[in-house]
């Protein structure tokens, strides 16, 4: 048994009041049962699965019609259809609360702070709503955003999903061959810009790229530019603010079966074109509010925000969070202009109540030594989330050190692929260092070792062995479903395979390792390269790391990338310092053969390091898709230290 101590631990108060324990008493009293934590409500959940997801859609009390079957092929994860009588709206869901209370608050660098209204973000989606529906906009349609994470993006969002058409969107910062790549293949009819942006101090121009863009994309019939940043218009785009200024008494909301398409978000393209992955009107909407109300047990009133991107599935995550009558907490711009306060700055102004960020983020103002909690009144804020890659324990120290004590950290996890997680904080349990606190209720995750047998306490692959209500409808386009099965099902026969090296650890926690393609194999034996960071990244010279394992004589040997502080200097004492803190928080086999210097890190437009994609520069062999990286140029610097220093 784990006996490390919890960081932190719900008092009675609060495990009494949070919605995950008004769950279980509905649990109970509905199936007369006797369950009384978590883990207990956890087995029952997989264990009558349809139960769970039909209490689940009444206790959030989603807007529809839930029809009398709620599972069909249940047995087979890829064919399974919940829910296949049903019929909902997802835009209607979340536009269930009419007030003059604010539903969205927005910042951006360089502009003063907007809002809506509950009322006013009716009324805009409504006129939006209503001016798509003239211009020809059917169910099924297409509708794409090139936009930053800010209210027109959501309004056009809503008004979209209340017709019945498929939202898609990018983040501005993408590369005309990175959007052409994506809604290229998902044909958009309508496409929702802005003229600019604002990032870092500098203002952007987009109107050049997205006159190329437009180009590129015959399915567009009518462009829409959001003036944000004050730039000259496209001639041919119509005007947001003409769209807005014709009011519209209501919303016709279009009824659409649980299992139609409602978003396509896409991979990160690092290995090829990015797959289209289609995500379900039901199922996205009875994951979030799974995960929104009973996991991070958002409430009415609560004002909920994400460091997001709106090329970044937590953008979808996080507009979700209005079916749960809580405002939307919305920023656009980098996290650290002027300085690494500026958000927290932003959760004191709004009294945030649950803040969202990156893993790196954390990091980041812990190296700068940037203490919050001692600046700011974070009264109101009582969870902190945490995903993008994997968070450091020394990370748990440092929020609850530096930034509040009594708030529940939620390290959460799991993708694109299913557009929600699999690992999840709960309000009802202690926090331990480095875990996640939970696997999400009704998922079936588990962890497998090299054989397909299930373990605990030792690091294995992260899977899931029962079908959930969130797996993608198909990939768009992939008309044989091959590239979808082939995608979670190969591995391991009727058995989802997401690629995560984890561990679940006995008090049911999950340790994240990294992604199991980008796993070191020196001498055969597995090394995740989670751990390698962790050690590293603590170090004062470092500001950031990537690790790869290179073929070498006949083996695999452990390369080390760091980028080091502007005073550091990678000389035989840092090398040898670093393997040795290596040696001694992991093992002899975990110590780099080379340690290297480089000056950035190439990423993904959603902040993960490429590993792969620096494997293969390293092994001079092409890398697909290099457009869809933040900064493809860094590849280059890897590219001639095969013969330089390798």
């Amino acid at each position: 048994m784990n006996q490390v101590s919890a960081l932190w631990s719900p008092s009675q108060a609060q495990i009494d009041r949070a919605q995950m324990t008004q769950f279980i008493d509905t649990v109970n009293q509905n199936f007369d049962l006797s369950l009384s934590q978590y883990d207990d409500l956890y087995r029952w959940s997989i264990d009558e699965k349809e139960n769970f997801w039909s209490t689940l859609w009444d206790f959030c009390g989603v807007i529809g019609d839930k029809g009398e079957r709620i599972l069909i092929d249940g047995d087979d994860i890829e064919k399974a259809q919940w829910f296949p009588d049903a019929n909902l709206n997802f835009a209607e869901n979340l536009l269930r609360k009419k007030s003059n209370e604010i539903a969205i608050y927005f910042r951006t660098e360089d502009q003063a702070d907007r809002t809506l209204t509950w009322r006013e973000l009716y009324q805009q989606v409504a006129s939006v709503a209503d001016w798509l529906r003239q211009h020809g906009l059917e169910p099924g349609d297409r509708v794409a955003a090139y936009m930053p994470n800010m209210p027109e993006t959501v309004v056009a969002m809503l008004a979209a999903t209340s017709l019945g058409a498929v939202w898609t969107s990018t983040s501005p910062d993408f590369g005309e061959e990175s959007v052409v790549d994506r809604f290229g293949q998902t044909e958009p009819k309508f496409l929702f810009s802005v003229d600019g942006y604002f990032y870092n101090g500098k203002k952007i121009d987009l109107t050049g790229k997205l006159d190329n863009i437009c180009a590129q994309l015959p399915s567009v019939e009518k462009v829409v530019l959001v003036n944000l940043a004050g730039f000259e218009p496209l001639s041919t785009a119509t005007d947001w603010t003409q769209i807005i200024a014709n009011p519209v008494a209501s919303i016709e909301f279009v009824p659409r079966h649980f299992n139609d398409p409602l978003y396509v978000l896409y991979s990160s393209g690092t290995t090829g074109k990015p797959k289209c992955i289609t995500h379900k009107v039901g199922g996205v909407l009875l994951q979030h509010m799974k995960e929104h109300m009973l996991h991070s047990d958002i409430r009415p009133g609560d004002r909920v925000f994400y460091f997001t991107t709106c090329g970044w599935m937590m953008w979808n995550w996080l507009v979700s969070a209005l079916a749960c009558k809580a405002s939307l907490v919305l920023y656009d711009g980098s996290p650290f202009y002027p300085d690494g306060n500026v958000l927290w700055n932003y959760a004191e102004a709004v009294d945030i109540t649950l803040f969202g960020t990156s893993a790196k983020y954390l990091d980041a103002l812990k190296k700068n030594k940037l203490a919050p909690g001692s600046r700011y009144d974070l009264s109101a804020l009582r969870t902190i989330c945490s995903t993008g890659s994997v968070p450091a324990p020394e990370s748990f120290d440092y929020v609850y050190d530096s930034i509040k004590q009594d708030v529940c950290l939620s390290s959460i996890s799991g993708g694109t692929d299913l557009v929600s997680c699999f690992m999840l904080g709960c309000p009802i349990l202690p926090v331990y260092r480095g875990e996640s606190q939970c696997r999400g209720l009704g998922m079936a995750v588990d962890v497998f070792d090299e054989n397909g047998c299930s373990v605990i306490n030792q690091k294995g692959e992260l899977v899931c062995t029962q079908t959930f209500p969130s797996q993608p409808v198909y990939f768009w386009a992939d008309d044989s479903g091959q590239k979808y099965h082939d995608a979670y099902f190969a591995e391991f026969e009727n058995v989802w395979h997401h690629g995560d090296y984890v561990m679940l650890t006995d008090h049911g926690g999950i340790v994240i390792y990294g992604r199991s393609d980008a796993t070191l194999n020196p001498g055969g034996v597995r090394i995740g390269t989670a751990e390698i960071y962790r050690h590293v990244e603590q170090l004062d010279e470092i500001v950031e790391s990537i690790v790869i394992g290179q073929d070498w004589d006949s083996d695999v040997r452990v390369v080390l990338f760091v980028v080091l502080k502007p005073d550091s200097q990678l000389d035989d004492g840092l090398i040898e310092k670093i393997k040795k803190t290596i040696r001694e928080k992991c093992t002899p086999r975990h110590v780099p053969a080379k340690v290297i210097q480089v000056a950035e890190i190439p990423r993904t437009k959603s902040g993960k390091i490429v590993e792969l994609a620096v494997r293969e520069v390293v092994h001079n062999q092409p890398v697909k898709n290099i457009h869809s990286l933040a900064n493809p140029e860094a590849l280059e610097l890897y590219r001639n230290l095969t013969e330089l220093q390798l």
